[in-house]
């Protein structure tokens, strides 16, 4: 008795690195604009006070801009696996909006608020 050949599937990972470069982008943008915005904070602030907002929101901002271009490499990367690797290009399209949050997060954190 002959089984019949199993059919050849292409994986559809693709579609992991679809959906994340429809989320990061617009994720990014909006977290990018909060942080912008936020260094409008300290506007009516004292000058000692602006000081120690702006010693603490210069650091935040280049680690929130390094998170940025991290989950751009990751979405990027992402699609350069996806037919080599399968199980890369999944955790690196889930990984891709999830350091945007993470470094947004970090860079909340990071800043002293007044």
């Amino acid at each position: 008795m002959s089984y019949p050949a199993a059919p050849n599937r292409r994986r559809k990972t693709w579609i992991a690195s679809l959906i994340s470069t429809i989320v990061t982008p617009p994720l990014a943008l909006f977290a990018f604009g909060i942080s912008v915005f936020g260094a409008m904070a300290c506007d009516a602030c004292s000058a000692a006070e602006t000081r120690h907002f702006a010693a603490t929101f210069n650091p935040g901002s280049i680690v929130f801009r390094c998170g940025l271009v991290l989950a751009f490499v990751m979405m990027f990367a992402s699609w350069v696996f996806t037919r080599s690797r399968p199980a890369a290009t999944i955790l690196l399209a889930v990984a891709a909006p999830a350091t945007v949050f993470l470094s947004w997060a970090l860079f909340m954190a990071v800043v002293d608020w007044p």
